[in-house]
Protein backbone atom coordinates (compact mmCIF):
# COMPACT_ATOMS: atom_id res chain seq x y z
CA UNK A 1 0.00 0.00 0.00
CA UNK A 2 1.80 3.55 -0.87
CA UNK A 3 2.97 5.79 2.09
CA UNK A 4 -0.28 7.93 3.93
CA UNK A 5 0.31 11.17 2.08
CA UNK A 6 0.11 13.93 4.67
CA UNK A 7 -0.34 17.89 4.89
CA UNK A 8 1.02 19.47 7.92
CA UNK A 9 -0.51 22.86 8.84
CA UNK A 10 0.91 24.80 12.52
CA UNK A 11 1.68 28.83 12.50
CA UNK A 12 4.75 27.71 14.48
CA UNK A 13 7.67 26.46 12.36
CA UNK A 14 8.87 24.46 15.08
CA UNK A 15 6.18 22.76 15.70
CA UNK A 16 5.51 22.13 11.82
CA UNK A 17 9.37 21.12 11.66
CA UNK A 18 8.65 18.47 14.95
CA UNK A 19 5.23 16.93 13.31
CA UNK A 20 7.01 16.33 10.19
CA UNK A 21 10.23 14.97 11.96
CA UNK A 22 7.67 12.16 13.60
CA UNK A 23 5.84 11.60 10.63
CA UNK A 24 8.75 10.76 8.26
CA UNK A 25 10.34 8.14 11.43
CA UNK A 26 7.29 5.73 10.19
CA UNK A 27 8.47 4.43 5.95
CA UNK A 28 4.47 4.30 5.53
CA UNK A 29 3.75 7.53 6.03
CA UNK A 30 4.99 10.64 3.51
CA UNK A 31 4.55 14.38 4.72
CA UNK A 32 3.91 16.15 1.04
CA UNK A 33 4.08 19.63 2.36
CA UNK A 34 3.34 22.19 4.97
CA UNK A 35 1.39 25.12 5.79
CA UNK A 36 1.36 27.83 8.23
CA UNK A 37 -2.15 29.00 7.95
CA UNK A 38 -5.35 28.32 6.62
CA UNK A 39 -5.29 30.22 3.53
CA UNK A 40 -1.91 27.96 2.51
CA UNK A 41 -3.78 25.08 3.49
CA UNK A 42 -6.34 25.50 0.96
CA UNK A 43 -4.50 25.74 -1.77
CA UNK A 44 -2.19 23.11 -0.63
CA UNK A 45 -4.84 21.03 -0.10
CA UNK A 46 -6.14 22.14 -3.71
CA UNK A 47 -2.88 21.10 -5.44
CA UNK A 48 -1.13 18.02 -3.05
CA UNK A 49 -4.77 16.25 -2.63
CA UNK A 50 -3.62 15.24 0.83
CA UNK A 51 -4.91 11.56 2.28
CA UNK A 52 -4.81 13.41 6.07
CA UNK A 53 -4.14 16.93 7.22
CA UNK A 54 -2.65 17.40 10.79
CA UNK A 55 -4.05 20.71 11.61
CA UNK A 56 -3.49 23.40 14.87
CA UNK A 57 -6.17 24.43 16.34
CA UNK A 58 -4.84 28.25 16.76
CA UNK A 59 -3.94 30.05 13.67
CA UNK A 60 -3.81 33.42 12.24
CA UNK A 61 -6.14 34.38 9.57
CA UNK A 62 -8.66 31.80 10.29
CA UNK A 63 -8.74 29.56 13.30
CA UNK A 64 -9.00 25.90 13.21
CA UNK A 65 -12.01 24.69 14.26
CA UNK A 66 -13.49 27.51 10.95
CA UNK A 67 -11.03 25.92 8.64
CA UNK A 68 -12.32 22.35 10.00
CA UNK A 69 -16.11 23.31 9.40
CA UNK A 70 -15.21 24.50 5.67
CA UNK A 71 -13.21 21.17 4.90
CA UNK A 72 -15.95 19.22 6.67
CA UNK A 73 -18.38 20.67 4.48
CA UNK A 74 -16.69 21.29 0.80
CA UNK A 75 -14.19 18.82 0.52
CA UNK A 76 -14.84 16.50 3.78
CA UNK A 77 -11.30 14.66 4.17
CA UNK A 78 -9.78 12.92 7.65
CA UNK A 79 -8.39 15.72 9.76
CA UNK A 80 -5.95 15.07 13.01
CA UNK A 81 -6.19 18.08 15.49
CA UNK A 82 -2.85 18.99 17.21
CA UNK A 83 -3.71 21.14 20.10
CA UNK A 84 -2.17 22.53 23.35
CA UNK A 85 -3.06 20.43 26.55
CA UNK A 86 -4.71 23.37 28.10
CA UNK A 87 -8.61 23.67 29.47
CA UNK A 88 -9.12 26.11 26.14
CA UNK A 89 -7.09 24.17 24.26
CA UNK A 90 -9.10 20.95 25.02
CA UNK A 91 -12.20 22.94 24.92
CA UNK A 92 -11.90 23.68 21.18
CA UNK A 93 -10.29 20.03 20.50
CA UNK A 94 -13.36 18.21 21.88
CA UNK A 95 -15.52 20.84 19.44
CA UNK A 96 -13.15 19.85 16.39
CA UNK A 97 -14.19 16.31 16.95
CA UNK A 98 -17.98 16.78 17.17
CA UNK A 99 -17.73 18.57 13.85
CA UNK A 100 -15.77 16.14 12.13
CA UNK A 101 -12.16 15.52 12.89
CA UNK A 102 -10.71 12.45 12.85
CA UNK A 103 -8.63 12.37 16.03
CA UNK A 104 -6.44 14.79 18.09
CA UNK A 105 -2.78 14.48 19.54
CA UNK A 106 -1.42 17.23 22.36
CA UNK A 107 1.17 19.34 22.12
CA UNK A 108 3.86 18.02 23.71
CA UNK A 109 5.67 19.17 26.63
CA UNK A 110 9.63 20.16 26.59
CA UNK A 111 11.94 17.24 26.98
CA UNK A 112 8.92 14.77 26.64
CA UNK A 113 10.56 11.71 25.22
CA UNK A 114 7.60 10.59 22.70
CA UNK A 115 6.40 13.71 21.11
CA UNK A 116 2.94 13.39 19.98
CA UNK A 117 2.94 9.35 20.91
CA UNK A 118 1.04 7.42 18.17
CA UNK A 119 0.36 10.50 16.08
CA UNK A 120 1.77 8.48 12.65
CA UNK A 121 -0.21 5.29 13.58
CA UNK A 122 -3.22 7.66 13.85
CA UNK A 123 -2.30 9.48 10.50
CA UNK A 124 -2.38 5.57 8.92
CA UNK A 125 -5.59 4.71 10.23
CA UNK A 126 -6.88 7.90 8.43
CA UNK A 127 -5.39 7.36 5.23
CA UNK A 128 -7.32 3.65 5.45
CA UNK A 129 -10.48 5.11 6.48
CA UNK A 130 -10.65 7.32 3.72
CA UNK A 131 -9.28 5.09 1.06
CA UNK A 132 -12.19 2.79 2.45
CA UNK A 133 -14.24 5.18 1.73
CA UNK A 134 -13.56 6.21 -1.83
CA UNK A 135 -13.48 2.45 -2.70
CA UNK A 136 -16.68 2.03 -1.11
CA UNK A 137 -16.00 -0.08 1.89
CA UNK A 138 -17.36 0.75 4.75
CA UNK A 139 -15.00 2.03 7.39
CA UNK A 140 -16.10 5.14 8.48
CA UNK A 141 -19.62 6.67 8.86
CA UNK A 142 -21.18 9.83 10.21
CA UNK A 143 -22.58 9.39 13.75
CA UNK A 144 -26.06 8.01 13.94
CA UNK A 145 -28.82 9.40 15.36
CA UNK A 146 -29.84 8.74 18.79
CA UNK A 147 -32.09 6.35 18.93
CA UNK A 148 -35.88 7.29 20.62
CA UNK A 149 -36.05 7.05 24.40
CA UNK A 150 -38.60 4.56 25.37
CA UNK A 151 -39.90 2.30 27.93
CA UNK A 152 -36.25 1.14 28.42
CA UNK A 153 -35.45 4.37 30.17
CA UNK A 154 -37.50 3.83 33.02
CA UNK A 155 -34.04 1.77 34.49
CA UNK A 156 -34.91 0.09 37.72
CA UNK A 157 -32.77 0.81 40.78
CA UNK A 158 -30.66 -2.62 40.73
CA UNK A 159 -26.97 -3.81 41.17
CA UNK A 160 -25.84 -3.92 36.94
CA UNK A 161 -22.23 -1.83 36.29
CA UNK A 162 -22.39 -0.62 32.54
CA UNK A 163 -18.73 -0.55 31.57
CA UNK A 164 -17.72 1.18 28.10
CA UNK A 165 -14.35 1.66 26.19
CA UNK A 166 -13.78 3.43 23.06
CA UNK A 167 -10.88 5.72 21.32
CA UNK A 168 -10.32 7.14 17.87
CA UNK A 169 -13.93 8.29 16.71
CA UNK A 170 -15.28 7.70 20.49
CA UNK A 171 -15.81 11.38 21.59
CA UNK A 172 -19.26 11.31 19.10
CA UNK A 173 -19.90 7.70 19.98
CA UNK A 174 -20.11 8.18 23.35
CA UNK A 175 -22.38 11.42 23.08
CA UNK A 176 -24.59 8.93 20.69
CA UNK A 177 -24.93 6.34 23.60
CA UNK A 178 -24.85 8.06 26.39
CA UNK A 179 -27.42 10.69 25.61
CA UNK A 180 -29.73 7.87 26.04
CA UNK A 181 -29.37 7.04 28.92
CA UNK A 182 -31.99 8.57 31.90
CA UNK A 183 -31.43 10.77 34.76
CA UNK A 184 -31.19 7.32 36.85
CA UNK A 185 -29.05 4.98 34.63
CA UNK A 186 -27.18 2.08 36.45
CA UNK A 187 -23.61 3.42 37.39
CA UNK A 188 -21.10 3.73 34.08
CA UNK A 189 -17.90 3.57 33.80
CA UNK A 190 -15.72 4.41 30.95
CA UNK A 191 -12.37 4.40 29.25
CA UNK A 192 -11.98 6.78 26.29
CA UNK A 193 -8.31 7.23 24.77
CA UNK A 194 -7.50 10.79 25.23
CA UNK A 195 -4.82 13.54 26.22
CA UNK A 196 -4.25 14.52 29.11
CA UNK A 197 -6.60 17.63 30.49
CA UNK A 198 -8.60 16.81 27.71
CA UNK A 199 -10.84 14.12 29.86
CA UNK A 200 -12.16 16.47 32.30
CA UNK A 201 -13.39 18.96 29.67
CA UNK A 202 -15.18 15.99 27.83
CA UNK A 203 -16.41 15.03 31.20
CA UNK A 204 -18.13 18.23 31.56
CA UNK A 205 -19.42 18.20 28.22
CA UNK A 206 -21.13 15.16 28.47
CA UNK A 207 -22.23 16.33 31.90
CA UNK A 208 -23.90 19.35 30.05
CA UNK A 209 -25.34 16.99 27.32
CA UNK A 210 -26.56 14.48 29.17
CA UNK A 211 -29.27 13.53 31.79
CA UNK A 212 -27.24 11.36 33.98
CA UNK A 213 -24.22 13.27 36.12
CA UNK A 214 -21.20 13.11 34.28
CA UNK A 215 -17.63 13.37 35.82
CA UNK A 216 -14.07 12.56 35.79
CA UNK A 217 -13.62 9.63 38.10
CA UNK A 218 -11.85 10.02 41.31
CA UNK A 219 -9.84 7.43 43.55
CA UNK A 220 -12.55 6.17 46.20
CA UNK A 221 -15.74 7.53 44.08
CA UNK A 222 -18.59 5.10 45.27
CA UNK A 223 -20.45 4.04 42.20
CA UNK A 224 -23.90 5.24 42.27
CA UNK A 225 -27.38 5.31 39.90
CA UNK A 226 -27.45 8.02 37.99
CA UNK A 227 -23.82 8.56 37.32
CA UNK A 228 -21.08 8.19 34.57
CA UNK A 229 -17.69 8.47 35.80
CA UNK A 230 -14.75 9.10 33.18
CA UNK A 231 -11.48 7.50 33.49
CA UNK A 232 -8.62 10.75 33.75
CA UNK A 233 -6.16 10.59 30.96
CA UNK A 234 -2.88 10.03 31.57
CA UNK A 235 -0.72 8.86 34.80
CA UNK A 236 -3.19 6.14 36.24
CA UNK A 237 -5.26 3.33 35.05
CA UNK A 238 -9.58 3.34 36.18
CA UNK A 239 -10.97 0.17 37.97
CA UNK A 240 -13.72 -0.68 40.14
CA UNK A 241 -13.48 -2.13 43.27
CA UNK A 242 -15.58 -3.40 46.29
CA UNK A 243 -14.05 -1.28 49.73
CA UNK A 244 -17.33 -0.90 51.97
CA UNK A 245 -19.32 -0.26 48.22
CA UNK A 246 -18.14 -0.50 44.89
CA UNK A 247 -16.11 2.25 43.86
CA UNK A 248 -14.01 3.63 41.66
CA UNK A 249 -9.78 2.66 41.58
CA UNK A 250 -7.18 4.76 39.97
CA UNK A 251 -4.04 3.04 39.99
CA UNK A 252 -0.31 3.70 38.99
CA UNK A 253 0.40 1.02 36.66
CA UNK A 254 2.79 1.43 33.47
CA UNK A 255 0.67 1.49 30.31
CA UNK A 256 -1.35 -1.73 28.38
CA UNK A 257 -1.21 -2.33 25.10
CA UNK A 258 0.36 1.11 24.67
CA UNK A 259 -2.57 3.09 26.87
CA UNK A 260 -3.06 4.47 30.16
CA UNK A 261 -5.75 4.32 31.20
CA UNK A 262 -6.41 1.01 29.69
CA UNK A 263 -9.71 -0.17 28.34
CA UNK A 264 -8.80 -3.69 28.94
CA UNK A 265 -7.60 -2.80 32.79
CA UNK A 266 -10.78 -1.86 33.45
CA UNK A 267 -13.06 -4.69 32.01
CA UNK A 268 -11.12 -7.05 33.49
CA UNK A 269 -12.05 -5.52 37.31
CA UNK A 270 -15.51 -4.91 36.39
CA UNK A 271 -15.13 -8.43 35.28
CA UNK A 272 -13.95 -9.35 38.99
CA UNK A 273 -16.09 -7.51 40.41
CA UNK A 274 -19.42 -7.78 38.76
CA UNK A 275 -19.30 -10.63 36.68
CA UNK A 276 -23.42 -11.31 35.26
CA UNK A 277 -24.18 -8.41 37.10
CA UNK A 278 -22.48 -6.10 34.36
CA UNK A 279 -22.75 -5.60 30.97
CA UNK A 280 -19.65 -4.50 28.45
CA UNK A 281 -19.63 -1.97 25.18
CA UNK A 282 -16.67 -1.67 23.14
CA UNK A 283 -16.85 0.98 20.46
CA UNK A 284 -15.38 2.77 17.69
CA UNK A 285 -11.29 3.00 18.46
CA UNK A 286 -8.00 1.81 16.92
CA UNK A 287 -5.96 -1.47 18.07
CA UNK A 288 -6.78 -4.12 20.26
CA UNK A 289 -7.27 -2.44 23.73
CA UNK A 290 -10.46 -3.57 25.75
CA UNK A 291 -11.07 -7.33 23.25
CA UNK A 292 -9.28 -9.47 26.18
CA UNK A 293 -10.81 -7.85 28.82
CA UNK A 294 -14.51 -7.68 27.32
CA UNK A 295 -13.98 -11.44 26.53
CA UNK A 296 -13.35 -11.89 30.07
CA UNK A 297 -16.29 -10.06 30.96
CA UNK A 298 -18.50 -12.38 28.89
CA UNK A 299 -16.65 -15.37 30.47
CA UNK A 300 -18.50 -13.81 33.66
CA UNK A 301 -21.12 -14.13 32.42
CA UNK A 302 -22.05 -10.42 31.33
CA UNK A 303 -23.45 -9.51 28.71
CA UNK A 304 -21.27 -7.71 25.90
CA UNK A 305 -21.84 -5.28 22.96
CA UNK A 306 -19.88 -4.47 19.83
CA UNK A 307 -20.50 -1.25 17.48
CA UNK A 308 -20.54 -2.77 13.90
CA UNK A 309 -17.88 -1.68 11.56
CA UNK A 310 -20.53 0.34 9.23
CA UNK A 311 -21.18 2.85 12.32
CA UNK A 312 -17.71 2.93 13.61
CA UNK A 313 -14.90 5.33 12.38
CA UNK A 314 -11.98 2.79 12.86
CA UNK A 315 -13.02 -0.97 13.16
CA UNK A 316 -10.44 -1.45 15.60
CA UNK A 317 -10.87 -2.70 18.80
CA UNK A 318 -14.57 -3.77 18.18
CA UNK A 319 -13.47 -6.01 15.31
CA UNK A 320 -10.68 -7.91 17.74
CA UNK A 321 -13.42 -8.12 19.87
CA UNK A 322 -15.91 -10.16 17.72
CA UNK A 323 -12.74 -12.56 16.31
CA UNK A 324 -11.97 -13.36 19.76
CA UNK A 325 -15.33 -14.15 20.51
CA UNK A 326 -16.08 -11.66 23.51
CA UNK A 327 -18.85 -9.71 21.45
CA UNK A 328 -22.41 -11.08 22.17
CA UNK A 329 -24.05 -9.08 19.88
CA UNK A 330 -23.35 -6.68 17.05
CA UNK A 331 -25.04 -3.02 17.04
CA UNK A 332 -25.09 0.60 15.39
CA UNK A 333 -24.18 3.38 17.20
CA UNK A 334 -27.19 4.79 17.53
CA UNK A 335 -29.04 1.15 19.10
CA UNK A 336 -26.50 0.57 21.24
CA UNK A 337 -27.76 2.98 24.05
CA UNK A 338 -31.48 1.68 23.72
CA UNK A 339 -29.87 -2.34 23.92
CA UNK A 340 -27.86 -1.58 27.06
CA UNK A 341 -30.80 0.20 29.01
CA UNK A 342 -33.43 -2.86 27.86
CA UNK A 343 -30.71 -5.38 29.67
CA UNK A 344 -30.11 -3.63 32.81
CA UNK A 345 -34.22 -2.71 32.91
CA UNK A 346 -34.56 -6.69 32.57
CA UNK A 347 -33.06 -7.23 36.04
CA UNK A 348 -35.32 -10.18 37.38
CA UNK A 349 -38.10 -8.97 39.91
CA UNK A 350 -36.92 -9.26 44.07
CA UNK A 351 -33.23 -9.27 42.80
CA UNK A 352 -32.28 -5.65 44.08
Amino acid sequence: MAPARVLVVDDSPTMRGLITAVLRSDPEVSVVGQASDALEAREAIKQLNPDVVTLDIEMPNMNGLDFLERIMRLRPMPVIMVSSLTHRGAEATLAALEIGAFDCVGKPSPGEPRPFGDLAEKVKAAARSNRDRAAGRPSSASPAASAPVSAASSYRVGRKIVAIGSSTGGVEALITVLQNFPVNCPPTVITQHMPPTFTRSFAERLNRLCRPVVQEATDGARLEVGKIYLAPGGERHLQVTNSAAPCCRLVERDPVNGHRPSVDVLFDSVAELAGRNAVGVILTGMGRDGAAGLLKMRHAGARTIGQNEKTCVVYGMPRVAHELGAVEQQLPLGAIGEEVLKITAARKEGSD
